[in-house]
């Protein structure tokens, strides 16, 4: 009995349509359908009692192929085009990879196996080793291949062509197939098996709370760093496993991805589906295969992987929930990665882990109101010590002439070289300097395309612009504002500048750095956090990659260069953002049996911000930040949306942006407060200008419905509505 689908097409048609479809089609299933004289693929989004015309047309067939969409991943997507306010169809493509919609396909290749016993081919062999020498040869290989061989490999070791291969085969003595070949990262690496650690009485109330994995809870782990959140996600993990449920673990950072790979394939001899945006095609579709198929249980990587099809899902981590990296804020859908998991959690009736040594305001707000359970884990493990904390006020250290390295710092990293530990340095600026100014009328120099400030690569010899990669070679000397010549002066410092300049006040050290620049080839994050590990440099100098999560037992201080440079940010998230970079980078030190020490260099070495995350005071800093944020009604407290507009022209930009806010003001309830439109803090990245508005109010559910009813923004103009941003500013 046929019966009434409504199909979303991947291109061609905007709006839903139509079609009849067998009895057992079902809600995610994509189908091929004809459009006009096409056929086209599309997913099922409703099933109807009865078409609304006489002449709906049949689906050509259903696809029962890996881009359908299980019901509990439909429902979520139908929760975010909601929330998000972005079409339902752009979601269902975000979740489902290009490369698994039909732009990749399995790998085959052929497979080569014997049939008969050794005894016999042994004979045979003897008998073929003067008449037929090559079919000799590759019986010979054969017998040392138990389970068979690749045909590549084979014509490899036995040097001949298939032609004695495939005469073999002819006579049944060798058999042929084309076998998938698994192109999942990471699944032949061999790993030191470990056991699992003893948990201290905080870590195991938080565990016997977590593993109840048939009910819906939101757990937060507040643990101070090195408080062993690690060890409570590995045991919660194994637990969820041997009761047959599958798990999710998202993590903010490729180099943290690599990290916590290697203490889960340790501790859980299982395969592992490893998901982040450097993957090729073809791993992403077989990863995506081997999850959808059950034959992994476990997930893991960066956002993306919270839309992987796991089998029966019984837990989710979010670790350092509080890191910006979990939103998307460039494209629609604006999700937050950590709050689309606890929708997700809630909806395959299973708990979700949160855990950060700084959480977000918003998430322990939500825990101090009994919203989320609230563990905290106020001791390090193995009764490692918190680091000594030293702030120095580099105004003095100017004075003395000193400038990217304090006293304290230098004569820190030389005892570490002398006494064989290691260092960490941080610098939140890649390049060798952050600006180039005239000094004759004081103008930066500039990007033509970005209102952003180009950056110096001393080791290129050229300006390079992080936002859209301009590069100017070599920098001009004469200022092309004012036109004074020999103007131009180089100024601040980055992560390039500060590797050099380490090298010429001790040229012994062995530096390793971590940054944009360093790690934009696949691999690279893991490559260089293994030379660390095994002690191949005793500095390593990084941006903010290096401030989450790693674990180095051999990093006995850490130096914070610039620490107060993200406070003069006019952004309501400035302070706490720099609260968690700086307590986090802190934590990377003494967290083993050595002691450590952390050195803040700061201008402002009496900021609130700055001593509260010397002392990792959380609390403190919760209350503060919360009183300031009550202040200017901001969230938790509240709720924002963003708007951002950016076109080509600048005056049709605002006029697109003044125009929707306008329409806007009709549709919206008097309980929604619309701001000003402003031009963004960064007025202009790639050619296009850009403009913003904000709505506060404490529920924006009717933005959804106001939305449908408004006509769409000019069409030269993109708008972008961002839910809960983590930046009015950028």
């Amino acid at each position: 009995m046929e019966k009434c689908v409504t199909l979303l097409l991947d291109d061609g048609v905007d709006r839903p349509l139509d079609y009849l479809a067998p009895s057992d089609a079902q809600i995610g299933m994509r189908a091929l359908v004809p459009l006009r004289n096409r056929s086209v693929k599309g997913t099922i989004i409703a099933i109807k009692d009865s078409p609304e015309f006489k002449n709906t047309k049949p689906i050509e067939s259903l696809l029962f192929d890996e881009a359908s969409v299980p019901p509990e991943l439909f429902e979520l997507a139908s929760w975010m085009s909601r929330y998000y306010c972005t079409p339902l169809r752009r979601i269902l493509r975000m979740m489902v990879p290009s490369s698994v919609r039909g732009k990749a396909k399995p790998k085959m290749q052929r497979f080569v196996k014997r049939l008969y016993s050794i005894e016999k081919l042994t004979d045979l062999a003897a008998e073929l080793r003067r008449s037929h020498p090559s079919q000799a040869q590759v019986i010979d290989i054969m017998l040392k291949a138990p389970k068979g061989l690749l045909l590549s490999e084979l014509l490899e070791k036995a040097k001949t062509s298939r032609s004695p291969i495939d005469t073999l085969t002819k006579q049944g003595i060798l058999e042929q197939k084309d076998l998938q070949i698994d192109r999942t990262p990471l699944q032949e690496t061999d790993f030191f098996q470990t056991k699992a650690k003893k948990l201290s009485e905080q870590q195991q109330i938080a565990l016997d709370a977590i593993a109840q994995f048939s009910a819906f809870k939101t757990h937060l782990i507040h643990g101070i760093t090195g408080s062993g959140k690690t060890e409570v996600y590995l045991q919660a993990i194994d637990a969820a496993l041997k009761e047959n449920r599958g798990v999710i673990m998202l993590v903010p950072e490729i180099a943290l991805t690599a990290q916590t790979i290697e203490r889960l394939k340790a501790r859980l001899p299982t395969k592992i589906a490893i998901l982040h945006h450097r993957l090729s095609d073809g791993e992403r579709f077989d990863t995506w295969q081997a999850i959808r198929s059950g034959e992994i249980r476990i997930a893991i990587g960066a956002r993306s992987a919270l839309f992987s099809p796991i089998h029966n899902l019984g837990l989710i981590i979010v670790d350092e929930e509080h890191d910006n990296s979990y939103k998307q804020s460039d494209e629609m859908p604006c999700y937050h990665a950590r709050d689309v998991a606890i929708v997700r959690a809630k909806l395959s009736n299973c708990p979700v882990v949160l855990g950060s040594a700084t959480p977000a305001l918003e998430s322990y707000f939500n825990a101090q109101n009994g919203k989320y359970i609230l563990h905290t884990l106020s001791h390090r493990a193995t009764d490692a010590r918190l680091p000594k904390v030293h702030i120095v006020d580099m105004q003095r250290e100017y004075e003395k002439g000193l400038s990217l390295f304090s006293d304290a710092l230098l004569t820190g990293i030389k005892k570490r070289f002398e006494r064989g530990e290691q260092t960490l340095l941080f610098l939140n600026r890649r390049g060798y300097n952050p600006y180039l100014k005239c000094s004759a009328c004081g103008k930066t120099h500039k990007c033509p395309d970005c209102d952003v400030s180009l950056t110096f690569h001393k080791s290129q010899n050229t300006l390079y612009c992080h936002t859209c990669g301009f590069a100017q070679r070599p920098p001009p000397t004469t200022c092309p504002s004012c036109h004074a010549p020999s103007a131009m002066q180089f100024k601040g410092a980055g992560t390039e500048q500060i590797e050099r300049a380490l090298h010429a006040i001790f040229p012994e050290i062995r530096t390793l750095r971590m940054d944009a620049d360093t790690t934009r080839h696949k691999g690279a994050h893991d490559r260089l956090f293994k030379q660390f590990r095994a002690g191949k440099a005793d500095v390593l100098i990084g941006t903010q990659m290096i401030a989450k999560g790693l674990h180095f037992p051999s990093v006995t201080l850490v130096g914070v260069l610039n620490s107060d440079s993200a406070l003069n940010i006019p952004d309501f998230r400035a302070s706490e953002q720099t609260f968690q970079l700086l307590a986090q980078v802190s934590g990377r030190s003494g967290r083993s049996e050595l002691p450590g020490e952390v050195i803040i260099q700061t201008q402002l070495p009496d900021h609130p911000i700055i001593v509260h995350a010397s002392t990792e005071n959380y609390p403190l800093f919760f209350e503060e930040e919360l009183s300031v944020r009550k202040l200017f009604d901001y969230p938790p407290l509240t709720r924002l949306a963003r708007f951002i507009f950016s076109g080509m022209d600048e005056m049709q930009t605002q006029n697109a942006a003044l125009t929707m806010r306008d329409e806007l003001t009709k549709h919206l309830p008097p309980s929604l407060l619309l701001l000003p439109v402003t031009p963004c803090g960064c007025e202009r990245i790639k050619k296009n200008y850009r403009y913003q508005f904000l709505v506060k109010g404490i529920s924006l559910a009717p933005l959804h419905n106001a939305l449908n009813k408004t006509p769409p923004s000019h069409r030269n103009v993109r708008m972008v509505v961002d839910i809960d941003p983590t930046s009015v500013y950028f």
